[in-house]
């Protein structure tokens, strides 16, 4: 358990209401954002751009860490300071919010002190305590389905402080009920989501604006994103040479593997220079290109519409921002199972293939390479995953739904006289 001491009181609801606002209170979000290289800071920007459609008579702030940008975007976390979440809570306060939506990931959050020693996100939820009289929506997007004991007790603390906690996939919900050993009442599953309207994005019209006319007329295997040790696109690149003799000896096509991506962590530089070079020796062979690019924004969907089909692999995921564009654009994919949400939204989906070593990899690439029938069922099922399901205008409304749950909760509380005030230690 986390035992925290009391923080002032001055993050929390004004007491005073004899002031009303001439507009609705705004909506609060803090993440990391743009132009951060960070795939949480991708997902805020782009669901925020829902979220705002579907509630245009609320402004949106967003407070970021110190490297953020654009309207009403407030960057003034830093990690560095060990009372960051007083500088955090304190803007709460000011802003006055209608609710606070959070994106959490660990690394966002947690404070190394000149010891090197973490606090393994302690003052994440002392903000939260900080914050208790605000609806507060927490949406984490790392919770695995087998906790470790750290992670475990800080569940535990997210639970316990949040107006509702937001899971990607029920698997989740169901695990959380095993490992806690209770159903927390105020935990709901809002799935990834992914944009409607990129479905129309032609082929040969992105390959032209991407500079990649002499692709036409070949088929196109897909490899994007970051490039990283998890993501283990040398279990693509060490096949390919293989796979596309194979796939031209049955079907008498050409098959391309584009690689399109770049580095994001230094730390992976070592595995992005292997990819790399593997992808241009395979270039040099007339069998592959390789093209840098920072993977969001509109460019990510114009390279993504260039494919036929796409590999997946990956090896620790609980969800994936490149899955969700792959099902925008309704492209069969092959991606690693058992994994997490991977695995769960592929199931859902019957969107793509699944493969669980290097053979199974094979033969699901194979297939996607040789079996047009098969490509074109699995994009016929992606479009309806994403018209039913994972669309961000279905997904918006699910947030504004939470929204609007939250702030209940608060309110009836708030009336009873059970608002949550700080952890006393």
């Amino acid at each position: 358990m986390y035992y925290l001491k009391s923080e002032p009181a001055a993050a929390t609801r004004p007491a005073d209401d004899t002031i009303r606002r001439q507009s609705p209170a705004p909506l609060v979000v803090l993440s990391s954002y743009a132009p951060r290289r960070c795939g949480i800071a991708t997902f805020t920007e782009e669901v925020l751009e829902f979220v705002g459609a579907h509630m245009p008579e609320r402004d949106i702030h967003i407070i970021s860490h110190t490297d953020g940008a654009g309207h009403n975007v407030h960057p003034i976390l830093d990690q560095s300071d060990p009372d960051w979440y007083r500088v955090v809570a304190r803007k709460i306060a000011e802003l006055r919010p209608y609710a606070v939506h959070i994106e959490h990931e660990y690394g966002l959050y947690h404070y190394i002190d000149d010891q090197g020693r973490s606090d393994h996100n302690e003052r994440f939820l002392r903000l939260l305590d900080m914050i208790a009289d605000y609806p507060t929506i927490v949406e984490t997007h790392t919770v695995h389905g087998r906790y470790t004991e750290g992670e475990e007790r800080f569940l535990r603390g997210l639970v316990g402080r949040s107006t509702l906690l937001l899971l990607k996939c029920d698997y989740q919900r169901w695990r959380m009920g095993w490992n806690l050993q209770y159903e927390p009442d105020n935990v709901r599953v809002v799935p990834h989501g992914a944009r409607p309207d990129m479905l129309h994005l032609d082929p040969d019209t992105c390959l032209s604006q991407l500079g990649l006319d002499d692709l036409r007329g070949k088929r196109v295997m897909g490899l994007i994103g970051w490039i990283q040790r998890n993501k283990r696109w040398d279990l693509v690149l060490d096949q390919w040479e293989d796979l596309a003799a194979e796939a031209r000896e049955r079907t008498g096509e050409d098959w391309v593997l584009l690689c399109a991506g770049n580095m994001r962590d230094p730390d992976d530089l070592p595995f992005f220079r292997e990819c790399r070079d593997k992808a241009r020796a395979l270039e040099a062979k007339g069998l592959a290109r390789y093209v840098e690019f920072v993977p969001r924004g509109e460019p990510y969907y114009q390279m993504m519409a260039c494919y036929d089909a796409v590999a997946l692999p990956s090896l620790d995921e609980t969800q994936s921002g490149t899955l969700a564009r792959i099902i925008a654009l309704a492209k069969p994919y092959v991606t690693t199972a058992p994994l997490e949400g991977l695995t769960s939204q592929t199931i859902e989906s019957e969107a793509g293939l699944l493969f669980t070593n290097p053979a199974t990899l094979r033969r699901g690439l194979l297939r996607l390479m040789t079996r047009p029938d098969v490509r074109a069922e699995l994009a016929e099922n992606a479009r309806a995953y994403l018209r039913d399901v994972v669309s961000w205008d279905v997904v918006a409304d699910q947030y504004l739904d939470a929204y609007a749950m939250a702030a209940a909760k608060v309110a009836v509380n708030q009336r009873g006289g059970f608002g949550a005030g700080a952890v006393a230690e």
